[in-house]
């Protein structure tokens, strides 16, 4: 009866027709305190896996050490991360000193008999550490003649690449991954069954060139795929032929291929690999690019790589000349083109530098969604090691850290630090206050709907009191880490040995270089994720809680007897609201596609442009939703209802606004 006797005066009803924006208004209100307080928390880091310890002398690298050290540290390591299995391998003065494999090929979880590893029999895949092979190749035909280095690839390709800065692009920038492509993932890994034309596949949809060529280390897929199809239009044969009889049977790895599926006769040798710790093997993963990815090996296989690589086998077996292998282990760029980023590591013509202990380590590591490799070098200690793992264990970065422990353990063992204390730099805090900001890797999507991903994948520098820097998290690992200033704009990390280099103009660090093929760039402001998330989360805020107190609204209404909305301006407020759907759609859609390509699952063009039309429908959603708010003012409607009209409107604005700096309406969809 009350809210009858309400409801008469115009008071009354005109405050039941806006319960539905004063619901919009506090609800909104409350879930942006509470992203405000989330976002002010500090996120916590996770703990580092403690190295291995150094032993207090240089431990004896003989078989019995070598083995009883590995026996020591992998079977328990391996438990802990919840990985099944894995192989090591490590030779030293011409000869393979051991090859050990830990835990199970395949787990039995899916019905059979457990299979343990076999060093010689089991058969992994090293994922990128098949670059290595790439760069070989190629090596191998600039030793011949038929390649150049510094030539413009053009000169050796079938089609051309899209350029937007003056500059050839040489194999000498594909190997060092500085021709300046965008980070592109469509295509990667796919599912046993889908063929691979590599032809095909790198000239359809190239990634746009965002730097210029020899300037900015980005790592690149695709570049390095461009080198191998290189290697197969100038050799005339396919790169899997070619590398099969230059290299793989030149020095004896008999169990080993870049052939997608595997040969019937070493099939059944495969190792299951586990991308989680309780789930079952993953099918067999084709790589999209071979060059980048494809090899098949067994742990004693890659071995005798590391001996060709280290001069070690005969004439008869030699992949390259000393002087060009010598050329392959050089860096590869100066700071004629990198500046300051060349004082720290440099990429060789294949190889990371990965030096430590003052000792020169080349090598490389590789990931699949199912196993997780490295290989290094000590080219003067003629001695190398190779691991790999058929899980990525608990958490994502469970392997990188196992494989990090064991590398970093190997080379303390057996070759400990000769480098005298540093010294910090005078200009350290200088530096510091100039480097303090928010960073987001140069290796990403810039010119697709993937560019999403750099909002949330962000490296904060803060200057510290005593002239140091926390840099979080600190690349290469998981966790927050802290350089000191040993050189002018070389960095060091506190009680490691990880090393950041700066380069920049004026009163400001613009880039920060790491780990050789890797570089933060600083985040433009528009950019900065503070504003990006709390545009996102207003405009989501706001459209969801419009959408559903519609329906609130309408039944409100209809208990009350309230009488209708005036017929004037029906059609803006259908038009607002549908454009509110698409909006709201269009991000549950991104989310669900953004999440699915970045586990390297394809997603269908088709489905994209579903959803670009959904996104478009909020970006034109701004006209009905102004002209609904004019028409509220003029009507006098209260000020809730003009309060709901406003925060839609600024709501529809910032869809629009998201929609261009991250690229989501681009017809090409290609990522």
């Amino acid at each position: 009866m009350d809210s009858r006797v309400e409801a008469a005066s115009p008071r009354g009803a005109r405050g039941r027709r806006g319960i539905g924006a004063r619901l919009m208004a506090i609800g909104v209100t409350g879930l942006m305190a509470a992203t405000i307080t989330g976002a002010a928390a500090p996120a916590a880091a996770a703990a580092p896996t403690p190295p291995i310890p150094a032993p207090a002398a240089a431990g004896e690298l003989t078989e019995a050490d070598v083995n009883a050290w590995l026996d020591g540290f992998l079977p328990a390591a391996l438990e802990d991360a919840g990985i099944p299995g894995a192989a090591v391998s490590v030779v030293h003065d011409g000869e393979v000193l051991t090859a050990r494999g830990y835990g199970y090929a395949d787990n039995g979880s899916e019905g059979g008999e457990p299979r343990p590893v076999d060093p010689e029999e089991t058969l992994f895949r090293p994922g990128s550490v098949s670059k290595l092979f790439t760069a070989t190749a190629v090596m191998q035909l600039v030793e011949s003649g038929d390649l150049d280095l510094d030539t413009d690839v053009s000169e050796y390709l079938d089609f051309e690449i899209p350029r937007n800065f003056e500059g050839d692009i040489t194999l000498r920038h594909l190997l060092t991954h500085t021709a300046g492509f965008e980070e592109q993932i469509r295509g990667l890994i796919g599912l046993e069954g889908e063929s691979v034309d590599l032809g095909e596949a790198l000239a359809t949809d190239p990634p746009v060139q965002v730097y210029a060529p020899g300037t900015v280390p980005a790592y690149s897929n695709y570049g390095n795929g461009l080198a191998g199809y290189i290697v197969e239009r100038v050799s005339g044969e396919p790169f899997e032929e070619y590398v099969q009889q230059n290299i793989l049977d030149r020095i004896g790895m008999t169990s080993s291929t870049f052939q997608q599926p595997l040969p019937e006769d070493i099939r059944d040798r495969m190792a299951g690999g586990y991308p989680t710790d309780s789930g079952p093997a993953a099918p067999f993963e084709i790589i999209g690019a071979p060059p980048a990815g494809a090899l098949t090996a067994s742990a004693t296989d890659m071995a005798r790589f590391m001996l060709a690589q280290l001069g070690e086998l005969g004439p008869e077996q030699s992949l390259l000349e000393e002087e060009t292998l010598a050329l392959m282990h050089e860096p590869a760029l100066t700071s004629d083109t990198l500046g300051t980023i060349a004082e720290g590591p440099r990429m060789t013509l294949g190889f990371f530098d990965e030096s430590r202990n003052g000792r020169r380590i080349i090598g490389h590591g590789g990931d699949t969604t199912a196993f997780h490799s490295h290989l290094q070098l000590f080219p003067e200690e003629r001695t190398g090691i190779f691991v790999t793992m058929n899980g990525g264990g608990h958490q994502g970065y469970d392997s990188l850290t196992l494989r990090n422990s064991l590398t970093a353990g190997f080379a303390d063992r057996y070759f400990p630090s000769q480098d005298p204390d540093v010294q910090v730099e005078p200009t350290a805090a200088e530096h510091a206050s100039m480097a303090e900001g928010t960073y987001e890797s140069a290796r990403s999507a810039q010119s697709t709907f993937l560019s999403v991903v750099r909002a949330v994948s962000r490296t904060t520098v803060t200057a510290q009191d005593d002239g140091t820097i926390l840099v979080s998290p600190g690349p290469e690992t998981v966790y927050p880490t802290v350089y000191q200033e040993i050189a002018p704009w070389v960095w060091q990390e506190v009680g490691g040995q990880r090393i950041l280099t700066m380069r920049g103009s004026g009163d400001e660090v613009e880039e920060i270089g790491y780990a050789s093929a890797f570089t933060l760039e600083r985040v433009d402001p528009v950019h900065e994720s503070t504003v990006v998330m709390s545009i996102l989360v207003f405009s989501v805020a706001v459209l969801l809680v419009a959408l559903v107190s519609m329906p609130i609204r309408a039944i409100v209404r209809r208990r009350l007897s309230l009488p209708p909305r005036p017929r004037a301006g029906r059609v803006v407020r259908v038009l607002t609201r549908i454009c509110m759907a698409g909006a709201t759609l269009a991000i549950v859609g991104w989310a669900v596609t953004i999440s699915t390509a970045m586990q390297l699952h394809d997603v269908p063009a088709e489905l994209i442009h579903v959803i670009q039309a959904a996104q478009w429908l909020g970006v034109v959603g701004v006209i009905p939703a102004a002209i609904g708010l004019i028409t509220d003012i003029h009507r006098r409607a209260g000020w809730a209802r003009v309060l709901g009209a406003v925060l839609v409107l600024v709501a529809l604005v910032g869809i629009a606004w998201l929609s261009v700096v991250f690229n989501l309406l681009v017809p090409d969809v290609s990522y």
